[in-house]
């Protein structure tokens, strides 16, 4: 039987939960790297963690182990092509960013240039047809969705606000939500081939976790060891926060496309972000008549984007 698809409501509401819990992740991440005095420590020790939870779902349900055989069949056969394994370069690149830049610029300017990034590769990715739900036209109302997100971004770069950031906190997250764009679609891929999304999870945190210990390991040994680790349990949140959230959009992105998945978590991180930093500021960033701006163009993105549309 085929599974039934389920309504575009509930497909967008899983995609703003993505959001919310991307803004949180992004947060903690951010506050660890601060206390630790070390950005990419924080990272591999999110993912890290990540990465153990992982392992023992996938072990302990049939589930995980059905998929893990399923993965190892299709790599041997080349049913699976390498690339498709890849996706955790772009969730290392996102937890990296965190924990370098989200300490100090806050939340939503974080999300200002992941919104950017995730808007011009999510409208390209669809058109080629590179994520699971095959080729998305470029319709009217998704151009003029994915154009007010853009202009949603350009009202954080009003006024003086960003004048002492440096540039490559503004450039970090932009190459994040482009890489963010790429490894929903391609994780989605990898989750078709191997019948579960935990699988594809895991597959995202090991070459994550890899690529994150490897770069640690190179800057403790140029810098030094970071400061002394703190005792507060939820800074080390992060790891598990985002095998949900990463698990949610390998499952959901068959369903609603690249850009749509995009823009739904963008709704829910806006408006997620805006809260944190109202009640956690950061040392830089928009003010809040900016922040409120950015979310009321966001959501009325969204909105123009998931407007009823023909079948394919």
């Amino acid at each position: 039987m085929t599974p039934r698809t389920p309504p575009v409501w509930l497909a967008v509401g899983g995609a703003v939960t993505v959001g919310v819990l991307t803004a949180v992740q992004a947060r903690i991440n951010g506050q660890l790297g601060v206390r630790l005095e070390d950005g990419l420590v924080a990272a591999a020790i999110s993912f890290g963690s990540g990465l153990v939870l992982l392992i023992v779902l996938s072990v302990a349900l049939r589930e995980g182990r059905l998929g893990f055989a399923a993965l190892r069949d299709g790599v041997r056969s080349r049913a699976i092509p390498v690339w498709m394994l890849a996706g955790g370069a772009a969730g290392a690149l996102t937890v990296a960013t965190q924990g370098l830049a989200v300490g100090l610029i806050g939340v939503s300017l974080f999300t200002v240039g992941v919104v950017a990034g995730q808007t011009v590769s999510g409208l390209a990715l669809d058109r080629i047809g590179y994520s699971p739900a095959g080729p998305v036209a470029v319709t009217v109302p998704r151009l003029i969705g994915g154009a007010l997100a853009l202009a949603a971004v350009g009202i954080a770069l009003v006024g003086d606000g960003l004048a002492d950031v440096p540039i490559w906190m503004l450039v970090l997250p932009l190459a994040a939500g482009i890489g963010i764009a790429w490894q929903q679609a391609t994780n989605g891929r990898l989750r078709q081939r191997v019948g579960t999304a935990l699988t594809a999870t895991l597959v995202n945190f090991v070459g994550g976790t890899l690529l994150l210990v490897v770069a640690a390991v190179i800057h403790v040994a140029v810098t030094g060891a970071p400061a002394a680790f703190p005792a507060e349990p939820w800074l080390y949140a992060g790891g598990a926060i985002g095998v949900v959230y990463i698990f949610l959009s390998a499952v959901l992105v068959s369903y609603t496309g690249v850009l749509l998945l995009g823009l739904g978590a963008v709704v829910g991180q806006l408006i997620t972000s805006v809260l944190l930093d109202l009640v956690w500021p950061a040392p830089a960033g928009p003010a809040l008549f900016q922040q409120l701006a950015m979310v009321a163009v966001a959501l009325v993105s969204v909105l123009i984007a998931t407007w009823p549309r023909r079948a394919r």
